[in-house]
């Protein structure tokens, strides 16, 4: 997700690549980034010295690790930024143990495109929750949340992009069953979800709008709906994004 986020500033052409500095032990991963034109280094702490904001972008678990690692870098004028799924403010304003605009922030992976959706939530003071949804914006749609909701937007946003790619690949293999190659069947069957969010989007309609428009009387349409749910197309979605938060939960305890 870090390097994602990197593509997306550096490609949004909001962030220069000279302005960022990533640390990570892997120097594969350090080439990578080098060619996007960022510095490098396998200190964290000399990365936080030199950032006005700090993304941590690392597993729950290494949290409190990297944060005892940079804590002497941080202070009341440097932002922190985590990533880190189940990881609460409180938690890091305990290890931090310093006075520091803390955010929690779950995008997706298409923010390397600018298409993320990202959710945001802090108790920081305005300007700094304008500097850091403005941040986020140029990477695609933002919203602020309770922080008690973001448990529920990792799973509907982040888990949400592999969900919505399992039915573009099923889709497909529908699509190649009924004659089409498999390069034809993923275009037309990218393309038609990309255009079903768009009409959603743009609109403002419930889903079910769009849906009556293409489900006529007797037709193919309401067929293919009704069989669907049949076999537990609805139900075994929302039961996988309830497992996923349940996980969550069960993760932490």
């Amino acid at each position: 997700m870090g390097g994602a986020i990197i593509a997306g500033l550096v490609k949004s052409g909001s962030v220069a690549g000279a302005d960022l500095f990533v640390s990570d032990p892997r120097e594969s991963i350090l080439n990578d980034i080098k060619s996007l034109g960022a510095n490098t280094s396998d200190s964290n702490l000399d990365s936080v010295r030199n950032a006005d904001a700090v993304i941590l972008a690392v597993k729950p678990r290494l949290i409190p690790r990297v944060l005892q690692e940079i804590k002497s870098g941080l202070n009341e004028s440097k932002i922190l930024i985590s990533i880190a799924a189940g990881v609460t403010l409180e938690d890091l304003e305990r290890i931090c143990d310093k006075n520091v605009p803390l955010f929690r922030v779950m995008p997706n992976t298409a923010i390397s495109l600018q298409q993320s959706l990202t959710c945001i939530s802090s108790s920081a003071g305005d300007k700094d929750r304008q500097f850091v949804s403005d941040l986020f914006s140029k990477l695609g749609k933002v919203i602020e949340i309770p922080e008690d909701l973001m448990a529920a937007a990792t799973v509907l946003s982040s888990c949400g992009i592999a969900f919505a790619l399992r039915y573009i690949r099923a889709s497909m293999q529908g699509g190649i069953e009924i004659g089409f190659s498999s390069e034809m069947a993923q275009l037309i069957t990218a393309q038609t979800l990309k255009g079903a969010a768009e009409l959603i989007l743009q609109k403002g309609l419930h889903p079910e709008n769009e849906i009556d428009k293409v489900t006529t009387p007797g037709g193919i349409t309401i067929a293919g709906l009704n069989e669907m749910e049949y076999n537990g197309f609805s139900s075994s979605l929302i039961q996988g994004i309830m497992k996923s938060y349940t996980k969550i939960g069960d993760s932490l305890k």
